[in-house]
């Protein structure tokens, strides 16, 4: 099995109920037999081997699901090991043990690429802990989670924050528990929502997310639960809500610290029912899906000023996940910036490499906008960056003092630009006679049209009047724009 197949065979370990395959590698007989005892005791399937020569013959047989190895063997060291193998198979997860348990051998084994550090003599109960959240780092971080308002795709990360965030993941994917996610804006709070989805056992189901605060007040009722025809002015037909879009899955609420107070009153009474009504309607359903919620607001002061129920909050904080800012795991900065600067690049922007100096910049930066903010700082210097290689200057020059610039009514999005940008160096390169025959200006618009038509549909619940409204268009015309762009607006999405 190669570097590049691992990922997709570690994911498939956990969603498929199993809890991992371990390789242990120590030289001391009585380690491995106490080590794999215990791992083999937690569920795990366990191999050990004596030296790097068999080390490398077994991982030549399959890559295991984490690799556990000392670092002083009969043949050779073992962080040389470990650096060789997190080059050549960049997903494979590797926990340090040593007795030389000094913070020179925790820093070598940190840069070497380790997953974890354990210090002998160590406790068993931590390295079976370690042991699962690296189970839960391999198959997080190759699952896509397609597109999400929340910084990339993809769960990121070797700093002990994010390591704590895989473990309590890997704790949660296999049950129904409802789980609370708190952490500033574009920390990355829908991308652990959709791993938690995707890793489960609901991930064949939809993933419907909602955002509170995007929802008019006297709507959210309707959003959530659905309405009948005629429950209010406008309500021309039937249209199924939140849960019942989400049904066998996940509904994700994000900001729920922003939901209104006679809304947290119902959403309670389905939590504790497992059923709902529709607004306007009188038939039971029953509301079989998973809840994850998230926040950026501190909603235990919330409570405490009356602006969210206590007793609500007790039933969404069952699981508590806190997402770091970016400031607090600077170390993964480097992975993240370049990560999105290679997905700028599978989106058609021009591929760009970075150097040290950027980097040191990127990483020395408070990120006010977290995850978010720098991958648009990617993008736009993707875009916009002058080389092929990105140096400080252009990071600087780009980054603006404080971060990116807020969007004012009327200027455009430097992220909508780069994209535009992009959309028209593929027709160059594909399509050459789009620029020949007149129909640029058409096309582009209409490629931009659909998209926007789409999420306000989505947003709406697929209520064409309400669509119409916050498009600024007539009913009429919204009919006559989704006739010719094809768009069919009974098709129910599963994303706000």
């Amino acid at each position: 099995m190669d570097g590049a197949a691992y990922p997709v065979a570690a994911s498939r370990l956990v969603t498929e109920g199993r809890i991992g395959s371990i390789l242990v590698c120590d030289d001391d007989a009585a380690i491995r037999t106490v080590v794999a005892q215990a791992l083999r005791r937690a569920g795990h399937r366990v191999d050990t081997v004596a030296s790097i020569a068999q080390l490398r013959q077994e991982i030549a047989r399959g890559l295991p699901g984490v690799l556990v190895t000392d670092v002083i063997l009969p043949d050779g060291n073992g962080l040389d090991v470990v650096m060789s193998l997190t080059d050549e198979y960049p997903g494979l997860p590797v926990i340090v043990l040593s007795a030389q348990n000094t913070l020179t051998t925790a820093v070598r084994a940190t840069e070497a690429g380790a997953f974890d550090y354990l210090p002998k003599p160590f406790d068993l109960a931590a390295l079976a802990d370690a042991v699962q959240g690296a189970l839960a780092k391999g198959a997080a971080r190759p699952v896509d989670m397609g597109p999400a308002e929340e910084g990339g795709g993809l769960l990121i990360g070797r700093s002990p924050a994010m390591q704590e965030v895989y473990r309590v993941i890997a704790r949660v994917v296999a049950n129904d528990l409802t789980v609370l996610i708190s952490g500033e804006s574009g920390t990355g709070k829908e991308l652990v929502a959709r791993a938690i989805h995707e890793l489960g056992p609901r991930r064949a189901a939809p993933f419907v997310a909602i955002n509170m605060a995007a929802i008019p007040r006297e709507l959210i009722e309707a959003e959530l639960f659905g309405h009948e025809r005629g429950a209010f002015t406008g309500a021309g037909a039937r249209v199924a809500g939140r849960f019942e879009q989400a049904a066998g899955g996940t509904l994700f609420l994000d900001e729920i610290g922003d939901m209104p107070m006679e809304a947290q009153t119902r959403l309670l009474r389905v939590l504790q029912s497992g059923e709902f009504t529709t607004v306007g309607g009188a038939r039971t359903i029953r509301a079989d899906v998973r809840i994850v919620a998230a926040t950026n607001k501190d909603l235990t002061a919330s409570v405490s000023q009356g602006a969210f129920r206590e007793d609500l909050f007790y039933r969404l904080n069952v699981v508590p996940i806190s997402l770091p800012a970016l400031r607090e795991r600077r170390q993964d900065v480097g992975s993240l910036a370049r990560h999105f600067l290679d997905r700028a690049a599978q989106s058609g922007l021009p591929r760009k490499g970075i150097d040290k100096g950027a980097l040191s910049l990127l990483e020395s930066h408070d990120w006010p906008g977290n995850v978010r903010e720098l991958e648009n700082l990617m993008r736009r210097v993707a875009a916009l960056g002058r080389d092929t290689t990105i140096d400080a200057e252009e990071i600087r020059a780009n980054m603006g003092k404080g971060g990116p610039p807020a969007i004012a009514p009327g200027e455009v999005d430097p992220d909508l630009s780069a994209a535009v940008a992009a959309r028209l160096e593929r027709l160059a390169r594909e399509t050459p006679q789009a620029f020949e025959d007149g129909s640029l200006y058409e096309r582009i618009i209409a490629e931009v049209e659909r998209p926007l038509i789409e999420a306000v549909l989505a947003r709406c619940g697929q209520n064409q009047l309400r669509a119409a409204r916050i498009l600024g268009i007539n009913r009429n015309t919204l009919r006559k724009r989704l006739d010719t762009l094809g768009i069919d607006p009974s098709r129910r999405t599963v994303s706000a």
